[in-house]
């Protein structure tokens, strides 16, 4: 070893700075430095014993689940063999992405409980390595032969960290023995795993067996524990979340305030009603009724301790702040009692005093959200075809798709389409990354024909991308029958983007083939021919 820790000295140095010790001189001494080095490495090679043959791994476990059709597996294997690519000038061309329609197939595969062939498993972990939106689908269609290949390849062991217990089979509702000492001795990745499959299943056994060891508990694994409780979150987590309240950290403290305001029953969820009640009134003595705000001067230790934090971000007043943290956490119940009997709707609809709209507008959103309040996020909302497209008040369109989420999926995808109808596609992009998939009828038509108008006014093609590749996932696959009049190349007005009738035909050719594509995919599966 030290005559080879010499040559790789020598290589660092250079041979100008240190000349090899052999090789004559009738050679370079680069050279020599090489066929020394080559020389040494057969030594070394040559000098080897043969280790101890290497244990066999154990056998993969079986997956009883039934077997792809013979389609669906040829179809999986050209997905994940797909490597998408932009033709020239940036322009998408009329080929499907087809890794774009993995995690369909996946969902779809999922759904009807098949297994994944075991020739394609490299290539899936493969995939779902670069992709994490990709994992969740991607190891439940693997399945328990993807937990055993990733004990054997390093690149692999995302799926093992993913999987509930780093792959390891938690215990049975009924070991109790089993449950507590996986608790007391189990990795972090383990403890973690077992808190979230306890509050799916019982949750307040989760939350005692939580409370049992949150004081030797370290700051940073409170706070994941403590998330955890999110998942069959009730009135009977509130004595624990109280207690949190205490804690040392600000972040589990701030947690244990997030849990507390979304119980609107809560002791927290009362206190915060009245700090925010103080700051919020109608007043009357004006031409109409005006909702008059008066900020809270000062953070005291009460606030504090309910979660408000007291320093705000930069650029932001510090008033403004704690009021925007009171009202975010005040139930919402309790408003149309505060605010004159008012509705929702009538609540919203008043004018706001002195520029504090904007805020206490908000507060509400986030507040709806945070409660799953489809009443006040439909007031929140307002209605699609207003003229003005944040919506009433100061109601932004990223605040508007949080404000969907709380609504039923048919009436958020209504919504959308009553939106599109009124103002188009160009801020309606956000809006739609939240209605389910496949997209109602309804929705499918206006996003059609909006792309449509938008086509016949010349308007500016790549602008649409984004809401194009949103079709090519989301469109129900029985459009394509209707699209295929818009295939031609229209007649380019003067006022156009160059080139951009070429453009629109190539997307709603890409557009058609993908929706046929996927209504094969769904066939295969099925297993029925093309």
């Amino acid at each position: 070893m030290t005559a080879w820790e010499d040559l790789v000295t020598t290589a660092l140095l250079g041979t100008d700075r240190r000349p090899p010790t052999t090789g004559g001189a009738c050679r370079e001494a680069p050279v020599a430095l090489l066929d020394e080095a080559a020389v040494a490495t057969v030594r070394r090679r040559a000098g080897l014993r043969p280790a101890p043959a290497a244990r066999r791994p154990e056998p993969a476990p079986a997956d009883p689940r039934p077997a792809l059709p013979a389609a669906a597996a040829r179809r999986l294997a050209m997905l994940l063999s797909d490597r998408p690519g932009i033709a020239a000038g940036g322009r998408r061309g009329t080929s499907p992405d087809l890794m774009e329609l993995l995690p369909q197939w996946l969902a779809a595969a999922n759904a009807r409980g098949f297994a994944a062939p075991p020739q394609v498993l490299p290539a899936l972990l493969d995939a779902a390595r670069g992709r994490t939106d990709l994992r969740p689908a991607a190891l439940a269609f693997a399945g328990p032969r993807a937990l055993w290949l990733a004990r054997l390849n390093q690149d692999w062991r995302f799926a093992l960290r993913a999987a509930p217990g780093g792959g390891a089979a938690l215990p049975g509702p009924e070991d109790t023995d089993g449950i507590r000492q996986l608790w007391q001795e189990g990795l972090f990745a383990e403890r973690v795993a077992l808190l979230a499959a306890l509050r799916t299943r019982a949750p307040e056994t989760a939350r005692e067996l939580l409370a049992g060891t949150w004081a030797t508990e370290r700051a940073e694994d409170r706070l994941m524990f403590l998330d955890s409780l999110r998942t069959g979150l009730a009135a009977g987590d509130e004595p624990f979340l109280e207690q949190a309240l205490s804690d040392r950290s600000r972040n589990v403290r701030t947690t244990a305030a997030e849990l507390l305001s979304a119980l609107p029953g809560s002791a927290l969820a009362a206190r915060m009603a009245v700090r925010a009640g103080a700051c919020v009134a109608v007043d009357h003595t004006g031409h109409g009724p005006v909702i008059a705000v008066e900020a809270p001067p000062e953070c005291d230790p009460g606030m504090e301790r309910d979660g408000v934090v007291a320093k705000p971000p930069t650029g932001r007043g510090e008033r403004s702040w704690w009021l925007g943290q009171l009202v975010e956490a005040a139930p919402l119940s309790g408003w149309p009692a505060r605010l004159g009997g008012r509705s929702p709707q009538e609540i919203v609809a008043l004018p706001v005093a002195d520029g504090w709209q904007g805020e206490l507008h908000a507060a509400w959103c986030r507040a709806a959200v945070r409660q799953r309040d489809a009443e006040w996020a439909r007031a929140l909302l307002g209605v699609p075809g207003a003229p003005e497209a944040g919506g009433p008040g100061a109601v932004s369109l990223a605040e508007r798709a949080k404000l969907l989420g709380t609504l039923e999926g048919g009436e958020r995808a209504g919504w959308v389409a009553g939106f599109i109808a009124a103002h188009g596609l160009s801020e309606a992009f956000q809006l739609l990354g939240v209605c389910a998939v496949p997209w109602s009828a309804p929705l499918g038509r206006s996003v059609v024909d909006a792309l449509n108008i938008a086509r016949d006014a010349g308007s500016y093609p790549w602008s649409f991308s984004g809401v194009m590749g949103l079709a090519e996932r989301c469109l129900d696959p029985a459009e394509a029958g209707r699209l295929d009049a818009l295939l031609a190349i229209p007649d380019e007005r003067e006022d156009a983007s160059p080139g951009a009738g070429s453009y629109w035909a190539e997307a709603f050719q890409r557009l058609v083939t993908t929706l046929r594509l996927r209504a094969a995919m769904l066939t295969e599966l099925d297993g029925r021919a093309p």
